[in-house]
């Protein structure tokens, strides 16, 4: 793991850390060609070097979300666009269990845009 993508991680608590590293590993084993790397100051994941998703979390509440970069394009009801022009969150509770299937099913939904 890139040194600054680790740093991220280790600046949150514990719960937030746990979250976004359950989050960062649903992302990875989705497909082999997803890969992780440190983009605007946020750990990202591209689908054959295009960016896809990032994980950051919410300044005003400190909760963790999944930002799909097309997530204009997808129509999923977790996703929110807000004042985004592009790009999509799924927000999540760091202090409740992830909702896998949905996260897979979204992921899904976003290597199928990609491929």
């Amino acid at each position: 793991m890139n040194p600054e993508i680790y740093n991220y991680y280790q600046s949150k608590s514990d719960s937030t850390k746990s979250c976004l590293l359950a989050l960062r590993d649903c992302i990875l084993s989705a497909d082999g060609n997803i890969t992780e790397a440190w983009k605007y100051g946020m750990p990202f994941f591209c689908y054959k070097k295009k960016m896809m998703c990032y994980l950051w979390t919410d300044k005003k509440t400190s909760q963790p979300y999944l930002g799909i970069v097309e997530g204009s394009k997808i129509d999923d009801p977790n996703l929110v666009q807000e004042k985004r022009a592009r790009m999509k969150i799924m927000r999540f509770d760091a202090e409740q269990d992830l909702p896998i299937t949905a996260i897979n099913g979204l992921l899904k939904k976003v290597l199928k845009l990609y491929r």
